[in-house]
This record gives C-alpha cells, structure tokens and sequence, in this order.
C-alpha cells in the first residue's frame, strides 16, 4: 500500500468526521482537531501507558500463535496419518468464534496478563495452523526429493524448502487475524483490569464520560492494529522478498 493513499484515506476519514461533528454539535462526537489535541497530551502519561500493556499482549499472543502453529502445521503438512487424526478436531474448533472462550478462559486462569494473552492466541492459532499446513502440503514431491538427493537432512529440509514455503501463509495468516485479535484484546480488558487500551476506552468513555479521551484511546487502538499489519508488511519484505505486497 502506497502511504500517499494511505494519507489521502486518513484525511477523507478526518474530514467526514468534522462534517458529521458539525452537524450533530453534541459533545459525544468531538472534533476530530479536539481529539487529537488530547492523543497527543495523554500519549506522554495514562495513554502511552495503557497503549504500551495493550501492545505487549498483542505481541506476546502473535510470538506465542506462530511458536505453537507453525510447526504443528509443518507436522501435519508432512504426515497425512497425524493430519487425519488431527484435522477432525481443528475442523470443528476452527469455525467456532474464540471470543466465547473468553469466560472460560477467565475461569481458567485468572484476570491477569496471562488469560489475554491465551484468548488472542487462540484467534491467531488455528489460521495459521490450517494455512501453514495447506501450503507444506502443496509442496512438491520432486523438490523434496531433488533437496534429498543433496544430502540434506530434516533440518535442512526445514530451513530451506519447509520454512520459505510457508513463512508467507504464517504472515497471510497474522494479516488477516490482526482485526479480530484487536478487537479480542478490548473484550478482554473490560474484565477485571486497570490497564490497557480496552480499559482505557471504557472509563472515559462509560464512566468519566471524557469523550476527547475516549476517541483518542479509539484512535490508538486503531494505530496499534495498523502498526502491527504494517510490521507484518515489513517482515515480508524483509524475509519474503519473492513475494510481492499489497
């Protein structure tokens, strides 16, 4: 994505945000000039602190999905006997919506960092579960074989020929579960937190009623969700130079 475009649709987005905060002139919708006056005041005290415990979480799940899925992926992509045992399950767990896992989990594990970090990782875990092991399955019986006949051993195999083949779907994969994982993250720190964007949100907006502050913690969930498939463009380029980025 070009960033002119990416400019061009913040300043669209800025602007029907002014018009509709003109015309409604209630204090539920500021200005969007209001709002950012306030992000940029509160991101240096209270804000900088809940978007910095919000980030971690995120982070944490997306190292500890990719640690748990990928090579569970591999495995399966690999063994058709494990993947018939296997896929049956990930079938009927994969269609169901993590977020009602999240009461469970809470049970489970308590209000802390930890029970969070599980919940989003459940999103992130099974779509890259299901891509990964589709793509080393698709991977050619001749290459295998040519890569063989090399010399090379199962760590090769992996470092060569498994693990370019399927960095892609684990970055497709993050891209398309990083809306979801976001919107998790708020779910989960409604509940018995005092830290975090979600937290953050929901006091100013449902118990101070500082609207400023509610939009602009709005504002710095939307950029950490940005930043983050930002980072997974990055890393693609980076490590999938073959690949080209939307």
């Amino acid at each position: 994505m070009k960033r002119s475009h990416l400019f061009l649709a913040a300043i669209s987005l800025g602007a029907i945000w002014e018009i509709g905060a003109i015309l409604i002139r209630q204090p539920i919708l500021p200005a969007p000039s209001r709002v950012f006056m306030v992000f940029i005041q509160e991101l240096s005290g209270d804000l900088g602190s809940h978007f910095l415990a919000s980030l971690w979480r995120v982070i944490a799940s997306i190292l500890l999905a990719i640690a748990i899925a990928a090579p569970t992926g591999l495995l399966l992509g690999q063994s058709k006997r494990i993947n018939q045992i296997v896929s049956p399950i990930i079938y009927i767990l994969y269609p169901i919506p993590k977020v009602v896992f999240v009461p469970l989990v809470l049970l489970f594990l308590g209000v802390g960092d930890l029970s969070k970090i599980v919940i989003i990782t459940l999103i992130l875990v099974f779509q890259i579960i299901v891509l990964v092991r589709d793509q080393a399955a698709g991977l050619q019986f001749e290459l295998l074989q040519s890569v063989r006949s090399l010399g090379a051993g199962r760590r090769a195999l992996f470092r060569f020929v498994y693990l370019p083949a399927t960095l892609p779907a684990i970055l497709t994969a993050l891209r398309q579960s990083i809306g979801t994982a976001v919107a998790v993250l708020y779910i989960t720190e409604l509940v018995a937190t005092r830290l975090g964007l979600g937290y953050y949100i929901y006091i100013q907006g449902s118990t101070l009623f500082d609207y400023p502050k509610m939009y602009a913690g709005v504002v710095a969930m939307s950029l950490l969700g940005l930043g983050l498939y930002f980072l997974v463009d990055l890393v693609e380029r980076r490590f999938v130079p073959w690949k080209s980025v939307r």
